[in-house]
């Protein structure tokens, strides 16, 4: 695999603050999701650059790595064990002499030859490691979030179809394994990490599994009583309204707000406020009332 410069990708700074590179993930991905560019055939390996640039610098233990070895950062851990292994060996048979030294004839890129790829010379030794791990974000609706539902996602180049279960929370994540990156010389695949991110709705209010919503009351309902309709995630409810009800009186429907994760049939409740709306552009006769209302109390 061709060197990725993850910085340039991200166009962040080598001494950029996690928060630096978080932002500039998440501008880069929303910007350049296959979703979002079906006309452009890069969009696809480019959303897939981004995605492993934020994988490796959003990790300080991956970043450390990725700043020492470069591309060849995955193998860090076994590199350092062999090199400590190689220390001790020519320590022990060259009077300490250090890795590099008494004429071994092994510089860096060498040595990184003999590990992961053929010897000089012939003779062949390879090592098999596991492929990177992918992260990206699932952009849902709140209604889309309440309803389990199936959905093809572009990965690594190829379309994975998933089932949503009903009730996943902003921020989430999940895992599919074996859907990030291809492992080396017949290693395992790493896996995919899913974090949804749910918008605001503009009607309901989550809290957990509650749902709050606010519903205006005329004046006149709010002191004789009557009935009001109230919008649900599966459509309208009417309500009895008791007479005098005040201003910001909250009522509870319960089993009527957001699904349950992974327990189908079973909801939060759904908390309804009131907001008595005050009449405006009186006529004489409607103050003339209101007046005798006052003078009667």
């Amino acid at each position: 695999m061709a060197y990725i410069d993850y910085y340039q990708i991200l166009g962040v700074d080598k001494k950029a603050s996690q928060d630096d590179i978080k932002k500039a993930y998440r501008k880069l991905a929303r910007k350049h999701h296959p979703d979002l560019n079906p006309n452009d055939p890069k969009a696809k390996d480019l959303f897939q650059e981004i995605n492993e640039a934020n994988e490796v610098l959003s990790d300080p233990e991956k970043r450390k790595k990725y700043d020492e070895y470069g591309e060849h950062w995955k193998h860090a851990d076994e590199f350092e064990a062999q090199k400590q292994s190689r220390q001790q060996s020519y320590s022990a048979g060259q009077g300490g002499q250090g890795f590099y030294g008494g004429g071994s004839g092994e510089d860096f890129s060498d040595f990184f030859e003999s590990m992961f790829g053929q010897r000089r010379g012939g003779g062949g030794r390879t090592a098999a490691f596991r492929g990177q791990d992918f992260n990206a974000e699932l952009h849902l609706s709140l209604r889309d979030a309440a309803h389990t539902h199936k959905q093809v996602l572009t990965v690594n180049g190829k379309n994975v179809r998933i089932t949503i279960p009903a009730g996943v929370a902003d921020g989430q994540v999940i895992k599919l394994k074996g859907y990030g990156s291809e492992g080396v010389n017949g290693g395992p695949a790493g896996d995919l990490y899913i974090t949804f991110v749910i918008a605001d709705d503009p009607v309901f209010k989550r809290f957990g599994d509650n749902l709050h919503i606010d519903i205006p009351l005329d004046l006149y309902t709010a002191v004789l009583g009557g009935e009001q309709m109230v919008q649900t995630l599966n459509g309208d409810v009417k309500l009895k309204v008791k007479p005098e009800t005040q201003n910001g009186t909250k009522v509870k429907l319960k089993g009527k707000g957001f699904p349950l994760y992974k327990k189908e049939g079973e909801a939060g409740d759904l908390i309804v406020t009131y907001t008595v709306k005050i009449p405006t552009n009186l006529s004489e006769r409607q103050k003339e009332l209101f007046r005798e209302l006052q003078s009667m109390n």
